[in-house]
């Protein structure tokens, strides 16, 4: 039987690994630091909405762009930041982020188009690239000499560029290195967007898990960006409800009509019980937010000194649920190889950073652990972890 077309080209960013891990850690009992599932919920008047919205029979389709409340709470939400939306016109509800991106790409570029990425990048992009027919171009991030820090190669960025690039995809707070892309980055990033005349298109689920005093700064507040970004983000990160697949997409009309065209004729509408719970958690639930992002920072602390004193070489985090670790100190030179083994000889799970990137051998001595854990299952996996280096 003839494979369709389209198959190969997604197969490869289709990442099997997950499902490899996780199969592993369920047969070996191993603590599974791979997947950033947090394991507590968010906070309880936010679950009690969602109860109460079933219970009063909000179980049908919810309109297209999402229920009005929430376009509104999220049209605020980004108001914080200076960035104001019309809630009928310029906010988009989505089934989870992944959705929005996909939608966003599927509307926006052409085949033969060019996307540029930031290479590690979450692996949706890719195959969401490639459903729209463009070619995505990778850009690796550098490391800083002396901290380690994994930040944006702006020369590299902008000699990426061709006469076919029609888009920039970026993500910050980065998954899966931490990093969170600083004023003077994301400002070169609108510079050449402006330049260049691309559509920018920005993942930032992790908008509110920003550590040590640093802020998330929108790429759309920067000059000349507001009418060319759509800006996607989710409650999913924020408020630990990973499951619910609640996101959204912010943009002018122009753009954002054309995301909705796409987007209708993938899952058309998700979640109405949902989307009131998230409306109340973004008008009254930050503050719960806020606790969160400091317990996460503790527990980033917390994992990066206990992997520091396993043996690791770890790089610096700055946000997300994600921390990467150099495993050359400990004898090992390749991170897929070691993930594949660690399940079976200590019982951890991690995720090999290769395989986010079109360019593994740049990145195959860097593994990810996600700390959005209890603090009894990192101690537990640090210990396993000290193994390595007895």
């Amino acid at each position: 039987m003839r494979v369709p077309a389209l198959v190969p080209r997604l197969r490869p960013f289709t990442s099997t690994i997950f499902a490899e891990m996780t199969a592993l850690a369920n047969r070996t009992g191993s603590v599974n630091l791979g997947q950033g599932f947090p394991d507590t919920d968010g906070p309880q008047a936010m679950l009690d909405a969602a109860k109460a919205a079933i219970d009063s029979g909000a179980n049908q389709d919810p309109p297209g762009p999402g229920v009005p409340a929430l376009r509104q709470a999220i049209a605020e939400h980004r108001a914080r930041y200076g960035v104001r939306y019309d809630p009928d016109t310029a906010v988009l509800v989505t089934v989870g982020a992944t959705e929005a991106i996909a939608a966003s790409l599927l509307a926006l570029v052409e085949p033969g188009d060019e996307v540029l990425l930031v290479e590690p990048y979450y692996d949706s992009y890719a195959a969401a690239v490639a459903m729209a027919g463009a070619t995505r171009r990778a850009v690796g991030l550098a490391e800083e000499p002396g901290t380690g820090r994994l930040g944006l190669d702006v020369a590299a960025l902008r000699a990426a560029v061709t006469p076919r690039t029609r888009a920039v995809l970026v993500n910050s707070p980065h998954n899966p290195t931490g990093t969170v892309f600083t004023r003077d980055e994301l400002a070169a990033v609108a510079a050449l967007c402006v330049e260049h005349d691309l559509v920018a298109i920005t993942d930032e689920v992790y908008e509110h898990l920003v550590f040590d005093g640093r802020e998330h700064l929108p790429l759309a507040a920067f000059p000349g960006m507001a009418e060319r970004t759509v800006t996607i983000s989710s409650a999913g990160k924020s408020f630990n409800c990973t499951g619910w697949k609640i996101g959204w997409a912010c943009a002018p009309a122009p753009l954002l009509d054309a995301v909705r065209a796409a987007k209708q004729f993938l899952t058309f509408v998700g979640g109405a019980p949902f989307q009131p719970a998230v409306a109340h958690a973004l008008r009254h639930e930050l503050p719960w937010v806020d606790g969160l992002r400091d317990s996460l920072q503790d527990k980033r602390s917390r994992l990066a000194e206990g992997l520091t004193d396993a043996g690791f070489a770890v790089r610096p985090c700055e946000g997300t649920y994600f921390i990467t670790a150099d495993v050359r100190p400990l004898g090992f030179d390749d991170g897929e190889r070691l993930c594949r083994e660690l399940p079976g000889r200590i019982g951890v799970v991690g995720v090999p950073v290769q395989v986010f990137a079109d360019h593994p051998e740049r990145w195959k001595h860097l593994v990810r652990f996600a700390f959005c854990k209890r603090d009894e299952v990192l101690d537990e996996a640090v210990t396993r972890l000290r193994k390595l280096g007895g």
